[in-house]
């Protein structure tokens, strides 16, 4: 792998960075817009999840774009879209202003979730496409991460620091709109336009040891496969089981709860009896925790396989998930069993479904349903985020916290079953060889 192929990863995983920053900044800002807008728990749902409208439209709109501009295209347009969410959603004086922003910089994050997954493993050599299509993964993880910590600093330094916390959000979005212009074309989509000359000299400059000539015939005769079935609805067969097995995988990855804790990790400490600093301090760690085993999981994905990782995640994470609503029930506050709980479910998340979602939904489909299958798969997870987000401070204010992360083990305990019976592996194998194999 030589500087191109990394540079050309690392600006496509950007759009991670942002999706994971976007994804936790707003957790640091909940009590202080519920005062704000003067907000009710419904209302405050709405806040917090208005972003995810925004990203099941992206996620499931993003393909046919996609494949109509190209990859690059659509990710310069993305950080823009970026950048002007988090300045208007920062600035914003009225409810339903912040809303609108919210959704706006969703779509991004809805269409990176598609898109830059898709446009790594387009310019991925098998044999590294999991540890690269991971980067997407990693700067996501850093992207929580930083959030997280610059709501800590940003709230000890700042009056109305929901709004710095808010407009923080621009300063990566400059970057990733300013390097996207000198991202490479997908070589795929290069090829699917005509433009062979390009595409070839293209592969040539990302994998100079790859034969350019092999790759470009093996594209050329997915794509016309992919022509011959254009027409072909993906919800009926050949197609329709490895839609479902999409659609599952990104439900199985909400319904572990993960994303009410990036959203609510702090309302859940406060809720614990933690002080406002130490809630805040306390992300910190579940960030950090984070990243490190998003960075051990790159290492491990080529080496034992997609399948193994999800299964070991989904058995320790059932375990320690488990724990967690019995202390809460127990009523075990002010205790840091609670932190120890939730930190031990993200060692195993990060090192399971967070490392291996995105790559698994890049690389499941066969070529010709490629973007849509991965757009479906992606829909399902921010539908299920949604509903998830928006339902929590209402439930949770019903049945109690404790009773909500009892339904988050359950589900994650029936993952088990699932990713058992219906997950193929796809590690070491080309595109053209997993749709191939996607048939039988």
């Amino acid at each position: 792998m030589n500087k191109r192929l990394y540079f050309n990863t690392l600006v496509a995983a950007l759009g991670g960075f942002l999706f994971g920053f976007d994804t936790a900044v707003i957790s640091g800002t909940i009590s202080s817009i519920k005062t704000f807008f003067v907000l009710d728990d419904v209302q405050l749902g709405w806040a917090v999840s208005a972003a995810l409208i925004g990203c099941i439209a992206g996620a499931f709109f993003a393909g046919k774009p996609a494949d109509y501009f190209g990859r690059k295209k659509m990710l310069i347009s993305l950080a823009l879209i970026y950048l002007i969410s988090a300045l208007g959603s920062g600035l914003a004086d009225q409810f339903i202003t912040f809303v609108i922003f919210r959704i706006m910089g969703g779509v991004a994050v809805g269409a990176s979730s598609v898109l830059a997954p898709m446009f790594i493993s387009e310019i991925a050599p098998p044999k590294n496409r999991g540890k690269l299509a991971m980067s997407f993964q990693l700067l996501l993880v850093i992207g929580i991460l930083l959030a997280f910590f610059s709501n800590y600093l940003i709230a000890a330094s700042f009056t109305n620091a929901w709004r710095w916390m808010l407009l923080s959000e621009a300063i990566p979005a400059t970057l990733f709109l300013i390097l996207a212009f000198f991202l490479e074309q997908s070589p795929r989509w290069l090829v699917k336009i005509k433009n062979y000359d390009k595409a070839q000299l293209t592969v040539e400059r990302l994998n100079p040891n790859e034969s350019a000539s092999e790759i470009i015939n093996e594209i050329k005769i997915s794509l016309t496969e992919e022509m011959g079935n254009r027409h072909i609805s993906v919800m009926k067969k050949p197609f329709l089981r490895l839609i479902l097995i999409g659609f599952f995988v990104g439900m199985f990855n909400q319904l572990t709860g993960i994303n009410v804790i990036m959203y609510y990790a702090p309302t859940i400490f406060l809720s614990a009896g933690f002080s406002d600093d130490s809630s805040l301090m306390q992300t910190v760690i579940i960030g950090a925790t984070n990243l490190l085993f998003t960075v051990i999981a790159m290492l491990l994905i080529d080496r034992v396989g997609r399948k193994f990782l999800l299964l070991t995640g989904a058995v320790g994470m059932s375990v320690f998930l488990g724990l967690f609503s019995y202390l809460y029930l127990q009523g075990i506050n002010h205790s840091y069993l609670l932190l120890f709980s939730l930190v031990g479910f993200i060692i195993f998340f990060a090192s399971s479904q967070g490392a291996v979602i995105w790559v698994l939904l890049a690389e499941m489909f066969p070529n010709s349903i490629r973007a849509r299958g991965a757009s479906i798969g992606s829909f399902s997870h921010w539908v299920f985020n949604f509903l998830i987000a928006l339902s929590f401070p209402v439930i949770s204010a019903q049945i109690g916290i404790g009773y909500v992360f009892i339904l988050f083990t359950v589900s994650t305990i029936l993952s088990i079953y699932f990713y058992h019976r219906y997950i193929k592996e796809t590690k070491g194998k080309t595109l053209e060889e997993i749709g191939e194999n996607s048939k039988v």
